[in-house]
């Protein structure tokens, strides 16, 4: 299974008041995303399902790569990706769509991160993920731990976002 980790584009700042998972992707962080999605749409990326952090700010992201991806489907929203979520549990979520060939997973720092880790099986390993950045993690086990090989990793400054 194709795994693609994506972190969020730039957001507008907090505000007081306002809750931070209300808080939208800016004009800015959407054209660097864009440019990050449609450089991994050249690399052949096709997910067959995306699951995205209930932020709005994921949400939005999720959206762009639905469109860049040409992805029909429907976004299936998920707390294992939040903020402060779990990497075990959001495993255990893609283990139980073991049958998808790819599945993007749209949410946030230090989640995002954390994630790559356990997937490589390596939680010492450290990953500089920037807004808008995404990674490719092939996994062909999908047992209780993953044992993941790190395929990519594109950046907005490697994709002239």
């Amino acid at each position: 299974m194709e795994i693609y980790l994506l972190r969020h584009g730039i957001a507008e700042a907090g505000r007081p008041g306002h809750d931070d998972s209300e808080r939208a992707l800016t004009e800015e962080g959407r054209e660097k995303l864009r440019a990050v999605l449609k450089r991994a749409r050249s690399a052949g990326v096709e997910p067959t399902l995306i699951l995205a952090s209930p932020y709005v700010r994921a949400i939005e992201t999720a959206r762009e790569a639905a469109d860049v991806f040409g992805y029909h489907g429907e976004i299936e929203k998920t707390r294992a990706l939040l903020p402060e979520a779990s990497p075990h549990d959001a495993w255990d979520e893609i283990r139980e769509r073991k049958s998808e060939t790819a599945i993007l997973l749209a949410g946030h720092e230090p989640m995002m991160s954390s994630m790559a880790a356990h997937l490589l099986a390596s939680p010492a390993v450290m990953l500089d993920m920037k807004k808008a950045a995404i990674v490719r993690v092939d996994c062909d086990r999908m047992g209780v731990h993953p044992r993941g090989v790190l395929k990519w990793m594109l950046t907005p400054a490697l994709c002239g976002g």
